[in-house]
């Protein structure tokens, strides 16, 4: 079997990325004119209510903003982001917001959102990772430890999750949703431990997640084993940089 060429595979990514981009776009209208005409409470517990609706919009735009954010951080910041990164990024939104919410997959789906919780906290791990190995190696004075950076790496991760959970928090109370899982269906409020549970099992897959990349991150600096270098998002060089290192 042929191998894909670099141009194709770019434009396979462009391809895949445009499709992500549509399905977070194309669904607006019709959620706007779904929230405008649905219910705030029906008597079908099986039937969606307005807050549903308003939970999918707030995804889309998330979505939609997510999808332009690589594009923002790489001009500004003069950011090289790896291919596989990208397109595992991508994959993560596309599972999380159209096929999770609009597509309903958190319920169809056993564990649905514990695997993304689990793969989005490795992928941020490795962003973690990415970020302070930029420091690291930009910095001429000081040079930090593969556990340091393994550490901040774990901390990162975590802490995007915590955020996660704030936003979800916010959200519910701000526009009445349901994405901590604090209800069932027919708006009965779970209460004590039940009413954490959700929140707390994101928590703990986020840790475990981000344990794990980080670990990945340490044993490859460590013992250089590159297995990083296909995920590492890198600082592009100008010229005089370029010559310099040359010298």
């Amino acid at each position: 079997m042929k191998k894909l060429t670099p141009e194709w595979k770019q434009k396979m990514g462009k391809i895949f990325s445009t499709i992500v981009m549509i399905s977070f776009i194309a669904p607006i209208g019709f959620l706007i004119f779904q929230i405008a005409t649905t219910p705030t409470i029906v008597e079908n517990v099986d039937e969606r209510v307005k807050s549903d609706y308003i939970l999918m919009l707030l995804e889309c735009c998330l979505g939609i903003f997510a999808m332009l954010l690589p594009g923002m951080l790489t001009k500004k910041f003069r950011l090289e982001i790896s291919g596989k990164m990208y397109y595992l990024y991508v994959f993560f939104l596309y599972a999380a917001i159209f096929l999770g919410e609009v597509r309903e997959y958190y319920y169809k789906v056993p564990y649905w959102d514990i695997i993304l919780h689990a793969f989005s906290s490795v992928m941020v791990g490795f962003l973690g990772f990415s970020l302070i190995d930029i420091l690291n190696h930009n910095n001429n004075r000081v040079t930090l430890s593969p556990f340091f950076v393994a550490y901040f790496a774990f901390c990162f991760a975590v802490q995007v999750g915590v955020l996660w959970e704030v936003y979800e928090f916010s959200a519910d109370g701000l526009f009445g949703t349901d994405m901590q899982k604090y209800k069932l269906q027919g708006n009965m409020l779970l209460t004590g431990r039940e009413a954490l549970r959700d929140t707390m099992e994101d928590l703990i897959v986020d840790i475990i997640g981000a344990f794990f990349a980080s670990s990945i991150g340490y044993i490859s600096l460590k013992y250089k084993k590159g297995w990083m270098n296909d995920l590492r998002i890198k600082l592009k060089r100008n010229k005089e940089e370029m010559i310099k290192n040359d010298e």
